[in-house]
């Protein structure tokens, strides 16, 4: 389909979006997902390329990626039950430190996986071991959301992207740990920081990245093979760049969010964070398509084939090539922070064949159309749960702040930052984009606003051993073109490859090892 159609079909659905069509779900006792397609009707079954498997992935399977893990087993020199207890293994081991899981599922997982193995189920994922963020509905299995609201929610059917990832053959290895209600980096009601950057497990001060951090810490820790998480302020791609993950937040309506609790009902997404731009577009083939319970998912462009998109053309002699002619975009202001990794990934862009590097320049009135009138958002998160706020508010925890200021924004301010969300729409569409097909961004939450495709990717190290990342913004509906550009990227670096070492002893870490605490204000200011 054209980008003018693309174009179209998105400014349709963001009008809607902005009229209140979306309907959003809150309360454990008003609405559990109805029964959906566990996949688009009609789409053809993905399928796992033949890949190269890494000597460290033979070595240890917690090491491979879900690629790598997929085609061990298609090989028969990897089982499922395998692959699970070697992640069941380093949770008990290690996740009393990474705080990475608010729940997890490790039975019914291994009889899942033993069920693999004797060849019941297909589909892509079939005995692939994955982490969920605690806000996904998922049948008999706790969904807290890390919050005294859910404290003892229990659904009684799956979110539509968990049914679809279990269809395709995924297994349950537990619910990620993220932030109260999806607002900030994980805590405890009261602000004490639980999840850790996986790569500064005994620095628990380090930024993980948003409130996916639970399930990227699985990821990037080697608890999980991939996991999936939401993005409303950017905590898809910041977790993939703070912990050396690939997070690809896709177009709004691609994936489904029936069965996400939600926070913002116009910049709710649910995507995966993954270890690199392969394994991601795997988990987004399954995931997305039409939904009948979601009313942004219907009447989009065809889902193209990701997969195929995320594997890297490799001319004779080596050489990796484009599949598609692409402009980079570059802001003027992009080498201010992070220069010296940041100019090595223009470097490394720059000698790919098909890509051109292009300059660009953000609107004057940038900073106040991404700024100010972001704060629209706190009225739909507040919406739904005025119930709690009225009778108890004491149940939201360290977070209750960023929840009343939804209540202290007017209806004619709610109008004006609908208005100029539109004009930030069209300053994107017929500005920044109108010279590249493609952006490299300074920060998330212009793309988070618009409802327009994102992915974050790893691009070295900071002097601490912190990792660093960039974020990639794109067309509308045109995740397949993001996903050329990083797989070309990972294919001529190996950032995407390192993983952290595992974390001091329990002992040693309970006696060195305060875990600092959030105040109501600092909940707020880093809220989403």
């Amino acid at each position: 389909m054209s980008r003018a159609v693309n174009r179209r079909v998105f400014l349709a659905g963001s009008a809607a979006a902005a009229a209140g069509g979306m309907v959003a779900q809150a309360a454990p006792a008003q609405a559990a997902p109805a029964k959906s397609a566990p996949s688009p009707t009609g789409a053809a079954a993905p399928r796992v390329p033949d890949v190269d498997v890494r000597r460290a992935a033979l070595d240890d399977p917690s090491e491979a990626t879900l690629a790598e893990a997929a085609v061990l087993m298609r090989r028969g020199k990897l089982t499922s039950t395998a692959l699970t207890e070697a992640y069941l293994d380093r949770i008990e081991r290690y996740d009393s430190t990474y705080q990475a899981y608010a729940e997890v599922t490790g039975e019914t997982a291994l009889a899942a996986a033993r069920k693999a193995d004797r060849g019941h189920g297909g589909g892509v994922l079939r005995g692939i071991p994955l982490c969920v963020k605690d806000n996904y509905f998922t049948a008999g299995v706790p969904t807290r959301c890390n919050s005294s609201i859910f404290a003892d929610f229990v659904p009684d059917e799956d979110a539509t992207a968990v049914a679809r990832l279990t269809a395709a053959g995924g297994i349950l290895l537990g619910k990620g740990q993220m932030g109260p209600l999806a607002t900030t980096r994980a805590t405890k009601p009261n602000g004490t920081v639980t999840t850790v950057n996986a790569w500064t497990p005994n620095d628990p001060s380090v930024d993980p990245g948003g409130s996916s951090t639970g399930p990227a810490c699985a990821v990037a820790a080697r608890l999980a093979s991939s996991s999936i998480g939401t993005q409303t302020g950017g905590s898809i791609v910041l977790p993939s760049n703070q912990q050396n993950l690939t997070g690809l937040k896709p177009t709004m309506g691609r994936v489904s969010i029936h069965g996400v609790i939600p926070l913002s009902s116009t910049r709710d997404h649910s995507g995966p964070l993954a270890r690199d731009a392969l394994d991601a577009a795997i988990m987004l083939q399954v995931m997305a398509g039409p939904d009948a319970a979601d009313p942004r998912t219907l009447g989009l462009p065809e889902l193209p084939d990701l997969i195929r998109a995320a594997t890297p053309v490799v001319a004779r002699g080596g050489k990796v090539r484009l599949r598609r002619a692409t402009k980079v975009g570059v802001p003027a202001d992009f080498l201010s922070g992070q220069k010296e990794l940041r100019g090595a990934l223009l470097d490394r862009l720059d000698a790919i064949e098909g890509l051109t590097l292009v300059d660009i320049a953000y609107p004057a009135d940038w900073n106040l159309l991404t700024g100010t009138f972001n704060a629209a958002r706190l009225v739909e998160r507040t919406e739904p749960f005025r119930h709690w706020l009225r009778t108890d508010p004491a149940k939201f925890g360290v977070s209750l702040l960023s929840w009343l200021q939804g209540l202290m924004l007017s209806g004619d301010e709610w109008l004006t930052a609908q208005r100029a969300k539109n004009h930030l729409l069209r300053e994107v569409l017929d500005g920044v984009l109108s010279r590249c097909d493609v952006v490299l961004q300074t920060g998330p939450v212009p793309f988070d606003i618009l409802g327009l495709p994102e992915i974050g990717f790893p691009i070295g190290f900071d002097a601490g051993g912190v990792p660093v990342g960039a974020i990639l913004g794109g067309q509308p509906y045109e995740e397949d073109r993001l996903l050329e550009v990083v797989a070309a990227y990972q294919a001529v670096t190996d950032w995407h490859t390192r993983r952290p070492a595992n974390p001091a002893s329990k002992a040693r870490l309970r006696a060195a090892v305060a875990r600092p605490r959030l105040s109501p204000e600092e909940a707020a200011k880093a809220s989403a």
